[in-house]
C-alpha cells in the first residue's frame, strides 16, 4: 500500500506556534507517540484560533467540527524538543476549509520535519447540529 503524501500548500499563514513536547507524549519507544502528535496539533489549532480572539466553538457564533484528520510521520521527536508547527490553508469553500501544518524541531542546528498534516474543518452549529457557512472574518484570515 502506497504511503500517505500530504501536499502541503506553497504559502504559510502568518503565525508560527511552538510547543515543547512534554514527558507525558513520550511512548514506549521513548520517542513522542502518535497520539501526542495528534494532540499538538489541535493544540496549535487552538493556538491559532485564540490568536484570532476566536475558539473552535465561537468564530463570530460559528463553531467547528472536524472531518477529517491525515498524519504523515516524518522523523521521530524527543523529550525537550520544540515543536515549531506552520499552519497554512486551502479548499475554503462555502462550509469548510483545510489546515495544514507542518511540525519541525531542531536539534544539533538541524531543521527536521517531524510530520506532515491535514485536518478539514466544517462550520458547525453546535445548537442546531447543521453545517452553516463560513463567517467572513475567518474567511479573510485564511487567504
Amino acid at each position: 500500500m502506497p504511503r500517505v503524501k500530504i501536499d502541503l500548500p506553497e504559502k504559510f499563514l502568518a503565525i508560527s506556534i511552538k510547543i515543547p513536547v512534554r514527558i507525558t507524549d513520550i511512548n514506549y519507544g521513548d520517542h513522542v507517540g502518535n497520539h501526542s502528535l495528534v494532540a499538538i496539533i489541535h493544540e496549535a489549532r487552538m493556538q491559532f484560533l485564540q490568536h484570532h480572539n476566536f475558539t473552535e466553538l465561537n468564530i463570530e457564533g460559528v463553531g467547528l467540527i472536524m472531518s477529517d484528520l491525515v498524519v504523515e510521520f516524518k522523523n521521530e521527536s524527543f523529550y525537550k524538543d520544540i515543536i515549531e508547527v506552520k499552519m497554512g490553508s486551502s479548499n475554503i469553500s462555502k462550509v469548510s476549509f483545510e489546515l495544514f501544518y507542518q511540525l519541525i524541531t531542531v536539534r544539533n542546528k538541524e531543521e527536521i520535519i517531524i510530520a506532515n498534516a491535514k485536518t478539514t474543518m466544517i462550520c458547525y452549529d453546535y445548537e442546531l447540529k447543521k453545517v452553516v457557512p463560513l463567517p467572513n472574518k475567518l474567511k479573510e484570515i485564511l487567504f
